[in-house]
C-alpha cells in the first residue's frame, strides 16, 4: 500500500466503536493477507543496541545457571513480574483500552512498574497500541503481522515507522491520556526515571544488599530480566498473531495462544482481545492461573483502588462465537448441545436433589 493511500479501520478500539450487536464492524474490512513491499530504512542504533542486548542476555542466562546467587535470580523474577504488570495492567488494560479505572495510588504504582519495564512511556505505548487495534494488520499498524513473524516481533523496532503509523497516530484522540497527571509526569521525566528504574537500581541493589558481583547483577538482574520481558511482550504481537485457535473471529490473525498467555500474564488470549478489547480480563474466563493480570486488577478492585471494570456478557460472546468463530470454542456449560454424552453420563454430581 502506498504511503499516501487511505488506510481504513479494520478493528474496534472501544465499545462505542462497535457497529453490530456482538461488538463487531458492520462492514467486512479484512486487510490484505500480506503487506505491500516497501523499502525498509534501518535504524542502525537500534540494530546494534538490540544485538548487544540479546547477546548479553544469553551470557546472563549462563551466569544465572552457574554463578548468580538465588537472591539475584529471585530479584530478577520479581522485577519481571512488576514490569510485566506495568505493561499488562497499566499501559495496556488501563491506559490503552480504558477497560477499568484506577485511583491515584494504583496509577502511581502502575507507572512505576511501567517505568521499570522500559518500553517507552505509558502514554506513547498506549497511543501506539490504540493505532494497532484500530488499524490492525494494515500499514498503519506499528507491528503489522502480515509482514512476517520477525517484523511483528522485533523488526518493527529496527526500522523507521511506516508513514501511515505516524499519520493515524496523530488522528487518534488521546486527550484522556494527556489529561492524566501521572502519565504527564512520567513522560516529562522519563529519560531520568527510566534509567534509574530499569538499569541503575536493579544493578546496585544485589551488590549492596546481598553482596552479589557487579557482573552477575548487571547481566542477570538487569539485562537478562529486561530482555526476557521485552520478548514476552513481543510474543503477543508475533506468536499470538500466528498460532492458535480463533473461536471468536476466524477472519483475523490474532489467536488464542496458551503459552503466550502463561508468560505474558494473560495477554495471549488474543483472538478474544481483538474482538472485545474493552474487556478488562482480555479473556472470556477469569482463570487466574493463565491470567495473573486479572487477579491483580481484581485484588485492587476489592480494596477500592480499581473500579468500573468492564466485561462482556455471556450472551454477546455467544452471539459472536456463532457468527464469526472457527468452531473451536468449548462448550458453554452443562447441557450444551455440543457437550460429550460420555462426559454427561459419567459426571459426578455432588449433593444432587430430585426436582419436583
Amino acid at each position: 500500500m502506498a504511503p499516501n493511500a487511505t488506510v481504513e479501520a479494520t478493528g474496534v478500539l472501544n465499545e462505542v466503536d462497535a457497529e453490530t450487536i456482538d461488538g463487531g464492524l458492520a462492514k467486512d474490512v479484512t486487510p490484505l493477507k500480506r503487506a505491500e513491499k516497501r523499502k525498509i530504512k534501518l535504524v542502525w542504533r537500534n540494530v546494534i543496541a538490540f544485538g548487544y542486548l540479546h547477546l548479553a542476555a544469553v551470557y546472563g542466562a549462563w551466569l544465572m545457571l552457574t554463578s548468580a546467587r538465588l537472591y539475584t535470580i529471585a530479584f530478577a523474577f520479581v522485577l519481571y513480574v512488576m514490569s510485566g504488570l506495568g505493561i499488562t495492567a497499566g499501559a495496556h488494560r488501563l491506559w490503552a483500552h480504558r477497560s477499568y479505572k484506577a485511583k491515584l495510588p494504583l496509577r502511581i504504582i502502575l507507572a512505576v512498574f511501567n517505568t521499570i519495564a522500559f518500553q517507552d512511556c505509558a502514554l506513547h505505548w498506549a497511543r501506539d497500541h490504540r493505532v494497532h487495534h484500530k488499524y490492525s494488520e494494515t500499514d498503519a499498524d506499528p507491528h503489522n503481522a502480515t509482514r512476517g513473524f520477525f517484523f511483528s516481533h522485533i523488526g518493527w523496532l529496527l526500522c523507521r515507522k511506516h508513514p501511515e503509523v505516524i499519520a493515524k497516530g496523530k488522528q487518534l484522540d488521546i486527550a484522556d491520556l494527556e489529561s492524566d497527571p501521572v502519565l504527564r509526569f512520567q513522560r516529562k521525566h522519563y529519560m531520568i526515571l527510566m534509567p534509574i528504574a530499569c538499569f541503575v537500581l536493579p544493578t546496585i541493589a544485589p551488590v549492596y544488599f546481598w553482596n552479589e558481583t557487579w557482573t552477575n547483577a548487571w547481566f542477570v538482574a538487569t539485562l537478562f530480566r529486561w530482555t526476557f520481558i521485552l520478548n514476552v511482550t513481543w510474543l503477543v504481537n508475533s506468536a499470538a498473531h500466528k498460532w492458535g485457535d480463533k473461536p471468536y473471529d476466524k477472519s483475523i490473525s490474532p489467536s488464542e495462544n496458551r503459552t503466550v498467555a502463561s508468560f505474558a500474564f494473560g495477554e495471549g488470549w488474543h483472538n478474544y482481545h481483538h474482538v472485545f478489547p474493552w474487556d478488562y480480563k482480555t479473556a472470556e474466563l477469569g482463570n487466574y492461573r493463565m491470567n495473573l493480570t486479572t487477579a491483580f486488577i481484581d485484588f485492587f478492585a476489592k480494596i477500592g483502588w480499581a473500579y468500573d471494570l468492564k466485561t462482556v456478557s455471556q450472551e454477546i460472546v455467544e452471539k459472536r462465537v456463532k457468527r464469526t468463530g472457527d468452531g473451536s470454542h468449548s462448550t458453554w456449560g452443562w447441557g450444551d448441545k455440543d457437550q460429550d454424552q460420555y462426559e454427561i453420563k459419567h459426571a459426578t454430581i455432588i449433593n444432587q436433589q430430585k426436582e419436583d
